[in-house]
């Protein structure tokens, strides 16, 4: 990430939702914890249920949200700097969500050359290839292929076929797609407000990788991530995600229903929700009573605690009866031992988890990205920093992935230079001896090694 000089690495999280747009820049201390160094806001007004509908007002929200991120940022954070350096951010994982998101099973099949040949990262990076090519609907593009499980030569089952010899290799895949008219409009936004998308991540995924435990995700788990537009679904089972889905209902609409039934502006209708909602009319109490202020000199309103919370009780059970078929939907229903984790914003309603359970019948939590955080602000472990913080932790994920590779090409060529020195000492002991006619045929060969291994160490400084 091009952000500040230093030697410490930097990735920079940008969720674009539909009721704010967040910029969040971290780092990793020595125990691998995330460290948010800052976070930036601003109002989305551009996006309706995770979709871009206003190109420009959306643009102005990421760079109000960026400026903000860089003038909350801490310069002290980073080791032997000087507080006077321009800060700027280029590269950032992009969130992506909305209700244009579909996922689908797929199975592949390769078959190989050799059956005595071990199968290597080259045959799985060619299964999943494949995957890429898979012809779509028209409009939509393939977003992220996540491999299951696969199969060589008929024994079933395999996490990791590296290492496994066999002739066919197949893989059974879970594959997540967009519309290709959406993607590009976020590419647009992002670029036009200063920015480069480094990579593109679905949202459930990034939540679910800052507020799930390996533990949970093993014994099968479902999270359900309520924004402001949409309500994310990804479920996990065997360590492995199994579905995904996208609910076009959120926190808005909760907002719209206040709006409506006690007829006052969406803004009172929000601080209602923020501040005295709940998800379960039984536990509110009759006698209490909100008092909203009259609009330019007009009387004032009331409403009971438990009236507000049976419009938002009403419209969360909506919303939880399309996660329930969901679920039911993934084939999945019994296997989930770690219930539902909910996080998002709509996790802050009160009694939310006690209404999920009645619903679904199973257990549920809150989800908080804490786990995973080292010594951040409190603001940041808020359910609603879930995706951002994941975005986060999935930048490092491709980070390490990368800085992987190239130490591997290092090492292969260290030893190829390795083995050709080798081979010139061998040669120049050899020509130290005295020279025997009988082998001098044999020098002959070597002299000829010689002079290419000096050629090969040549190119190698070249």
């Amino acid at each position: 990430m091009k952000l500040i000089k230093t030697d410490q690495d930097i990735i920079v999280g940008l969720d674009i939702g539909t009721t704010k747009i967040a910029v969040l820049i971290g780092t990793k201390n020595e125990f691998g914890k995330i460290e948010i160094l800052s976070i930036g806001k601003s109002e989305s007004i551009g996006v309706q249920r995770g979709v871009v509908v206003n190109i420009q007002d959306t643009i102005e929200s990421i760079k109000q949200a960026t400026a903000d991120a860089i003038k909350n940022l801490d310069i002290r954070s980073f080791d032997n700097q000087d507080k006077k350096l321009e800060v700027e951010i280029g590269e950032v994982i992009v969130g992506i969500a909305g209700q244009h998101i579909k996922s689908l099973q797929h199975h592949g099949k390769i078959k190989r050359n050799d059956i005595e040949d071990e199968v290597n990262q080259k045959d799985v990076d060619q299964l999943i290839d494949n995957m890429h090519q898979l012809i779509m609907e028209p409009g939509e593009e393939i977003i992220h292929v996540i491999p299951q499980d696969y199969v060589v030569d008929k024994e079933r089952g395999i996490k990791n076929p590296i290492g496994h010899a066999g002739s066919v290799l197949e893989g059974n895949f879970h594959i997540i797609t967009g519309h290709v008219s959406a993607i590009k409009n976020i590419y647009k936004c992002v670029s036009r407000a200063g920015l480069s998308v480094e990579d593109l991540q679905l949202e459930p995924l990034a939540s679910s990788a800052s507020v799930l435990s390996d533990e949970e995700k093993e014994a099968g788990v479902v999270l359900v991530d309520i924004g402001g537009g949409t309500t994310d679904i990804a479920i996990f089972q065997d360590g492995i995600i199994r579905h995904t889905a996208v609910i076009p209902f959120g926190g808005n609409v909760i907002s719209e229903d206040i709006k409506e039934g006690c007829n006052i502006i969406k803004a009172q209708a929000e601080s209602l929700k923020v501040k005295y909602g709940s998800a379960l009319a039984a536990e509110s109490q009759e006698n209490e009573v909100i008092c909203i202020p009259g609009l330019r000199g007009r009387p004032k309103k009331e409403i009971t605690v438990k009236s507000l919370a049976h419009i938002i009780q009403a419209r969360m059970e909506e919303i939880l009866e399309l996660v329930l078929f969901e679920i039911k939907n993934s084939g999945y229903e019994k296997k989930m031992a770690a219930g539902i984790v909910v996080t998002g914003g709509g996790a802050q309603l009160k009694h939310i988890t006690q209404l999920v359970e009645f619903v679904t019948g199973m257990d549920c939590r809150i989800g908080t990205p804490n786990e995973h955080l080292g010594s951040s602000a409190i603001e940041v472990t808020h359910p609603m920093f879930a995706t951002g913080v994941g975005l986060v932790m999935k930048g490092f994920d491709k980070l390490e992935k990368e800085q992987g590779k190239n130490k591997t090409v290092i090492s292969q060529r260290t030893t190829s230079t390795e083995s050709k020195t080798n081979i010139l000492e061998n040669k120049e002991e050899k020509e130290n001896k005295p020279i025997d006619h009988s082998t001098r045929k044999r020098g002959s060969l070597f002299e000829n090694l010689l002079k290419k291994g000096k050629e090969w160490l040549k190119d190698d400084i070249d």
